[in-house]
């Protein structure tokens, strides 16, 4: 790389490794690293892996531009419980609404069913002498009195986070606001975090949830971020850092240490923008997201060149995959379905006596059998490597050395020997159930949004990724797969492609015969200022600043809502007829029928405010100019193929040398530094303009 040049870094930090992609946005040229994540501190690995990186690359830390990164921080603090210690002040009478929750049940049948801990236990959830009505009148003034001697008490606690979360602050914030200006007179040092700030929308339970996971985990995230940026300039580092948000968008560091809740999925949310530029740069603007690495696999649904987003997403389930037994909490998020199937997922025997894998992970420490680092518990990983996928030696491009003799005793020990099983036979079932694990969540998580999934083809990355396309898309029945170049640092890539943004929401509900017109465009006025404001803020000049306007709506005494895009310009009772006619062909459209003859309310605006999205080219990749097919085959290796009933020779490719234009069948395996593309007999593989893998089937 030109040491001269401006240059910009992704980092992802994931379960098991850190990835990181460096690059040159004149030429378009890409660098990437990998290393082990360090889970006691992760900006450990952050500073160790971009050093290697630049070091390797001839880059000055000066010379970078922006980085921006992703975290899981948020997410394992809500899991794991690892915040501080919270106290939660909400309107007297209402303390136990966060316990209560909503009438659903996410298993109607059970009857031992077990509901997700409020984060702020019972003996800190205050009751507030106030009262706000829905029009955001005063029924009751705030009692300061008491809100000051509940201060006294919570320094007394030793109390670091207080969540406040008065009924109706979202149409009146006041009374929120003085009790924010009391805790801020009275105990400084404790964070505070307003509901009608987070979360400024209907519905208490899901607003309260919200805002003391947002506070919760507020201390650790700031620490976290402070102490990336202290290690960002040791480097040298004198650029700007931002933060990926959970809607794909991204944000500074002040926003993110204010706000750590709408960091809940910024990992996985950057593979999906990764998914989204490839495919629109392939000519693929539809595709199904395949993002495993070596603790999760996340698919996710692309359509039109943008992946699918939701107003809302829940946390720290207390069974992983059951909707509804989770924290809610209202944020805008990428939509993606999550299962614990990586390439560290261990695997095991089921209470039926049939193998089971994940969702625990071996992680980076100890990792899988086969790194040698103490693991003794059989892997996906080690699967892979005793069924030939994997090269012992050239593992992260041969800095890590895998030990096939160790995942082997592991399988056989763990597996194979209590179901009286071949260890080939065993590291065959574990490879084939967590494909169909993956294959049967990304084919629910389609369905549920009314999609056929066999008519999206699969786009794989991750570290993992590859390694399993071949057969879970031969499962779910998609017309082939894509790899991308570089795909075990895919979601790093996806950072970069990320523009600058910022989301608002305000609840103002109504029929839409009788709202408050003048009342709603001032709410949509005042966001759309307040984002513009932080946009310019960042350096974004007003042409290029783009703003979403959309509603949430529902027929009147309905449940649930549908969001709408809404028009350009002031809105007037005309527009009602228009918003009407909006309504219904989303509603046709998510559920392929009519809706009934029923009036239409309003219930919550939402805002959204962007840059352009940042111009990325794709240059010429490192690993040298491309070679004639027979000169970029490295080799032959055995690998187990089920249609062969045993192990057959296979073709082993460098995948810096496969040029765009070129063809081969399968079987094949593809190898470059950070992943290994697994080709299977009826696949036809070729490499496009932008030197993606494309495979489609040879019948």
């Amino acid at each position: 790389m030109h040491p001269e040049r401006r240059y910009r870094a992704g980092i992802d930090i994931g379960g098991t490794f850190t990835d990181l992609v460096l690059i040159d946005d004149e030429s378009g040229k890409r660098a990437i690293g990998k290393t082990l994540t360090s889970p006691q501190d992760p900006s450990e690995a952050v500073e160790r892996g971009l050093a290697e990186l630049l070091d390797r690359e001839g880059v000055a830390a000066e010379g970078l531009k922006t980085v921006i990164h992703g975290t899981t921080l948020v997410t394992n603090a809500l899991i794991e419980r690892r915040g501080v210690t919270t106290a939660l002040l909400t309107t007297e009478g209402f303390r136990d609404a966060v316990a209560i929750g909503t009438e659903h049940r996410y298993d109607m049948y059970d009857i031992f069913i077990e509901k997700p801990e409020p984060l702020v236990p019972r003996s800190l959830r205050y009751g507030v002498r106030e009262r706000m009505l829905d029009d955001g009148s005063v029924a009751r003034k705030l009692d300061e009195e008491q809100v000051r001697a509940i201060v006294a008490e919570l320094r007394e606690r030793g109390v670091r986070a207080v969540a406040v979360s008065l009924l109706h602050s979202f149409r009146n914030p006041a009374h929120e606001r003085r009790v924010a200006e009391i805790l801020a007179e009275e105990a400084p040092g404790i964070t505070v975090s307003l509901s009608s700030e987070v979360a400024p929308e209907i519905r208490e339970y899901e607003r309260t949830s919200t805002t003391v996971a947002n506070v919760y985990a507020r201390p650790p995230v700031e620490g976290y971020l402070r102490s990336l940026e202290e290690r960002l300039r040791r480097l040298g580092f004198r650029g700007s850092l931002y933060i990926m948000l959970s809607n794909g968008g991204t944000a500074s560091v002040e926003t993110a240490c204010r706000f750590p809740i709408r960091l809940l999925e910024s990992g996985p949310a950057a593979g999906a923008l990764a998914a989204a530029f490839y495919g629109r740069a392939a000519d693929f603007p539809d595709v199904l997201s395949f993002d495993m690495g070596g603790t999760t696999a996340k698919a996710s649904l692309i359509e039109g060149g943008e992946p699918l987003t939701s107003g809302e997403f829940e946390v720290a389930r207390v069974y992983r995959f059951k909707k509804g037994s989770g924290l809610p909490v209202k944020i805008s998020v990428i939509e993606m379905i999550e299962i614990g199937a990586g390439g560290g997922s261990i695997a095991g025997v089921g209470p039926l006596g049939l193998p089971k894998v994940g969702p625990r992970s071996a992680g980076s420490e100890p990792g899988p059998a086969c790194y040698g680092r103490g693991g003794d518990e059989p892997t996906v990983t080690d699967a892979d490597l005793v069924l030939g996928y994997l090269d012992p030696d050239f593992f992260l491009g041969g800095k890590m050395r895998l030990d096939r003799g160790a995942a082997l005793r592991a399988i056989e020990e763990r597996i194979a020997d209590p179901l009286g099983l071949d260890p080939i036979e065993a590291a065959w079932g574990i490879h084939q159930v967590v494909n169909e694990n993956m294959a049967n969540a990304a084919r629910v998580h389609a369905i549920e949004r009314g999609k056929d999934p066999r008519a999206y083809p699969l786009f794989a990355f991750g570290g993992a990724g590859p390694v399993h396309a071949y057969r879970v898309a031969r499962t779910l029945g998609v017309p082939g797969f894509i790899a991308p170049l570089g795909a075990g640092a895919t979601s790093a890539f996806g950072f970069l492609c990320a523009p600058l943004s910022f989301d608002f929401v305000r609840s103002l509900y109504g029929r839409l015969d009788e709202l408050d017109w003048p009342e709603a465009n001032a709410v949509l006025g005042e966001m759309e200022e307040e984002g513009r404001g932080l946009l310019r803020a960042s350096g974004v000049a007003d042409p290029d600043i783009q703003v979403r306007r959309l509603c949430d709506m529902r027929y009147v005494g309905q449940g649930h809502e549908v969001t709408v895009d809404l028009p350009a310009g002031p809105l007037d009772p005309e527009s009602a007829e228009q918003l009407t006619a909006l309504y219904r062909k989303e509603y046709r459209r998510l559920y392929s029928r009519e809706g009934p003859d029923v009036p239409l309310e309003a219930i919550t605006w939402r805002l959204e405010v962007f840059a352009p999205r940042p111009q990325i080219r794709l240059g010429d990749e490192e690993g040298g100019p491309s070679r004639p097919l027979a000169e970029a085959q490295k080799g032959e290796r055995e690998i187990y193929l089920p249609e062969e009933d045993g192990f057959s020779a296979a073709p082993v490719y460098d995948r810096y040398l496969l040029g765009p234009g070129t063809n081969f069948e399968g079987p094949a395996v593809v190898e470059e530094r950070e992943s290994t593309v697994v080709l299977g007999p009826e696949g036809r593989a070729e490499i496009d303009a932008a030197r993606n893998l494309i495979v489609r089937w040879s019948e």
